[in-house]
């Protein structure tokens, strides 16, 4: 028995480094293709200037679709940021998904709004709208009320309630920089292709200062934990979605900053509640739609528009968001199961949903038993050799923390979004921590996940996340700001 037993652990013990060695095969593959990505965007940036796009009569106007549920306390700080944008034809539409707290309270105070009938076209079936808010020295805000139905179905509101061709999702925490639409804009402008879904990054907020929507500084939090989910988000949409999006295989774009083309979304049935990340769910059936209606179409991502928002500073919290995050894309893996290796999808099919099973789903938890059970019973009780142990390091650390501190260094030579260079110091640091302990706590709570999927379960619920990561200064009076702050906002109002 006892002889058994090592050679099962020992056989596992391979299975784990043959697991790492196929990731980091795939992740070099695609930090290759992500780098020549990147560095052809950046040229390409350097020569096409983004103010063409905004003074031009072809870019095509954009609804900003802001979904919220309880977000009081910021927002306002998220509407601000979207009436400073630079783009001259933009909605920006509120769905209130039945707050129960001031967050429409709020908006009718900052922005002076008044109660009135707006129509409202039910393209996807959703009901009508509880009340509509709207003041003319605003013509682009717009505010609706809705019974409380999900995300899924305030998104679903705000495109019936949207006239533009296409619409942006954004989070009610996050703030976009003041060219990021444009710059998400700019495939669907410059493409000969039919640019259907366009993703940009998203951004840790935490530790920043805003005033009137505005980033006014750029710092670092305190916590570890906030720091290493920059690292992990600088590392993942710097050094993976370049690299799928030059593949023509992108499967996910987050849906906290993405760009949709709104015919194609309601022709795919609009957003729905059958898994519980739907922006991943939504861009599958829009794939599916298309591929089978015969029509030529591209998902794209776009290395530099920028969207900020705050990440979770407590380990529960983040527990919450990363098994949400798993559940939902185990979930759409699985009711998109016969795109997996069908050549009719692409590189999507054939390369990049499998890679997402293989390695992003089953992986994770074959590192979580791996690194929490097995590697412990074989080194403590089973005594397996050093060697073992040393390649496992070499695998799963040591070129973890070389991918980490090389997106810190593509980031910093790319887009240069932190003033000092203290903090890219302190980032590199955290490059090499975050893959030894905070790396394998996620991966604990993404296996998690995947065994929620298992159980079947599909529980819709918003997420909640404390907002205190970020430094608001006082605001400007309504007067000032009216006449100030939105200047750009008044003379691009909606026509």
């Amino acid at each position: 028995m006892h002889h058994f037993l090592v050679k099962l652990v020992l056989y596992s013990d391979f299975v784990l480094i043959g697991y790492f060695i196929l990731a980091n095969i795939g992740y070099t593959i695609l930090m290759t293709l992500s780098l020549y990505s990147v560095s052809l965007h950046a040229a390409y940036a350097a020569r096409k200037p983004y103010s063409d796009l905004a003074d031009s009569p072809v870019t095509p106007p954009v609804a900003l679709i802001i979904a919220a549920y309880n977000e009081q306390d910021t927002i306002v700080q998220t509407v601000l940021s979207m009436l400073n944008l630079n783009y001259q034809d933009k909605e920006v539409i509120v769905v209130d998904d039945g707050s129960i707290d001031s967050t429409v309270k709020r908006l009718i105070e900052r922005f002076r709004l008044l109660r009135m009938d707006l129509i409202y076209r039910e393209r996807i079936q959703t009901g009508q709208p509880i009340a509509c808010y709207h003041n003319p020295v605003f013509p682009e805000l717009f505010v609706i009320q809705v019974k409380h139905g999900g995300k899924p179905h305030a998104l679903n509101c705000g495109i019936n309630m949207a006239r533009s061709p296409y619409f942006c999702t954004v989070d009610a925490d996050s703030i976009i920089e003041r060219d990021a639409l444009l710059r998400l804009m700019a495939p669907v402008v410059h493409s000969a292709g039919n640019v259907v879904v366009s993703g940009g990054i998203v951004r840790i907020a935490n530790g920043c200062t805003l005033r009137n929507g505005h980033l006014e500084g750029m710092s670092l939090p305190s916590g570890w934990l906030e720091r290493c989910q920059i690292v992990e988000y600088i590392r993942t949409f710097l050094f993976g979605r370049p690299g799928w999006s030059m593949m023509n295989a992108t499967f996910i774009a987050s849906g906290c900053f993405c760009l949709l083309h709104r015919e194609s979304v309601i022709e795919a049935g609009g957003y729905t509640t059958e898994t519980v990340t739907e922006d991943i769910d939504v861009i599958a059936a829009i794939r599916r739609n298309m591929v089978k209606a015969k029509k030529d179409f591209q998902v794209v991502f776009t290395s530099d528009p920028i969207c900020w928002t705050e990440a979770p500073r407590k380990l529960g919290m983040l527990a919450r968001q990363r098994r949400r995050w798993q559940l939902g894309l185990t979930q759409t893996l699985w009711k998109n199961r016969g795109m997996i290796f069908n050549p009719k999808y692409g590189a999507t099919g054939m390369l990049s949903m499998p890679f997402h099973l293989l390695i992003e789903v089953i992986g994770c938890v074959v590192e979580a038993l791996g690194t929490l059970v097995i590697l412990p019973i074989s080194f403590i009780v089973l005594h397996t050799p050093w060697w073992i142990f040393a390649i496992f390091l070499l695998l799963s650390i040591g070129y973890g923390t070389l991918l980490s501190m090389g997106s810190v260094v593509l980031e910093e030579v790319t887009l240069r979004r932190y003033p000092r260079l203290k903090h890219v110091g302190i980032l590199m640091m955290y490059a090499i921590i975050e893959n030894i302990g905070y790396r394998q706590i996620v991966t604990f709570f993404r296996a998690y996940g995947v065994l929620q999927a298992l159980k079947g379960r599909n529980k819709q619920k918003w997420e909640h996340v404390e907002h205190s990561g970020l430094r608001i200064t006082p605001a400007s009076t309504p007067r000032q700001t009216m006449g100030n702050n939105f200047s750009d906002s008044l003379a691009g109002g909606r026509k």
